[in-house]
């Protein structure tokens, strides 16, 4: 299955949920699309460890002072959870923008190592998202996992095998250095994962770099270096990053007033609450409020 086969596909079962502009599971595991048929506005939010292959449209994504643009064709793999600045910018009614997106098992990633090899790992560093055009084996694997959409039993028996096959050929994909990074525990990728993880635990309370150096098991400067090659951010304001999204999520829902939101997510002085928000979203907190 190539490109052109897989949008057709997914455009028509897009129609047939009646959805769109939003993601859509498909009811075969870690699988979701993606339809608009107008461009969008900048949106924030965090992006989980992703493969996201273009199929129709194109897109700009931004992390940290980097933007990129992904047209049809090209897959970006996202590595580490990372808070980015994306909008849709080519989709027409008649041309839709489509994406498909499938969420990342590290665990399979890892249990690849024997069979990968040592000759596939890389030392040096590598950044949490990169892009590059698709690999027609990829997207025809891809496209095996997409058409298991509703056959029960093969779903149960062929998509784990698809499914790791998948994986394989996203290691293998010449943007995938920092998965195959991530093979070794001991690897620079894998102590900033170990990091992360622990700020996304505790991204209410205060944390240090020399905290965050000592769960990754490195020294400051070079953990600070290493975080911010990596995510294109620096650990505090990653932190500050993931503060400023759960805030969103909390006034948009209703049940908080600006105050007791900037104080649920760890920020002593709302003033200081509401003047980060407004830089980061182009509103004030207040105008968020209830926003569902």
């Amino acid at each position: 299955m190539n490109t052109a086969e897989l949008a057709t596909a997914v455009d028509r079962f897009v129609k047939q949920t009646g959805r769109t502009g939003a993601e859509i599971q498909t009811g075969v595991a870690n699988l979701m699309v993606l339809r608009h048929d107008r461009p969008t506005a900048l949106e924030s939010t965090l992006y989980r460890p992703v493969v996201c292959l273009i199929l129709q449209g194109s897109k700009e994504t931004s992390v940290g002072d980097r933007t990129i643009r992904l047209e049809a064709g090209q897959s970006v793999i996202v590595s580490h959870d990372l808070p980015v600045v994306s909008r849709v910018i080519e989709a027409r009614r008649d041309q839709a923008y489509l994406a498909i997106i499938l969420t990342l098992d590290l665990g399979i990633v890892r249990g690849l190592y024997e069979q990968v090899g040592s000759e596939a790992l890389e030392e040096g560093p590598g950044r949490a998202m990169e892009v590059h055009d698709t690999d027609p084996a990829l997207i025809d694997a891809l496209g095996r996992y997409f058409a298991l959409i509703g056959q029960g039993i093969e779903i149960e028996v062929m998509g784990p095998l698809i499914l790791r096959e998948i994986h394989f050929r996203l290691l293998m994909a010449p943007h995938g250095g920092t998965l195959r990074r991530l093979l070794r525990v001991d690897s620079h990728a894998s102590r900033i994962a170990r990091a992360i993880a622990r700020i996304r635990t505790d991204f209410r309370t205060p944390l240090t770099v020399a905290d965050l150096a000592s769960v990754a098991g490195m020294s400051a400067s070079s953990f600070h270096d290493h975080f911010k090659t990596i995510t294109e951010t620096t650990p505090l304001q990653y932190q500050k990053e993931l503060r400023l999204l759960e805030a969103r999520r909390l006034l948009s829902e209703g049940a908080h007033s600006v105050s007791a939101a900037a104080f649920e997510v760890g920020y002593e002085s709302p003033t200081q609450f509401s003047r980060e928000y407004a830089r980061k979203f182009g509103v004030s907190p207040r105008q968020d409020v209830g926003a569902v």
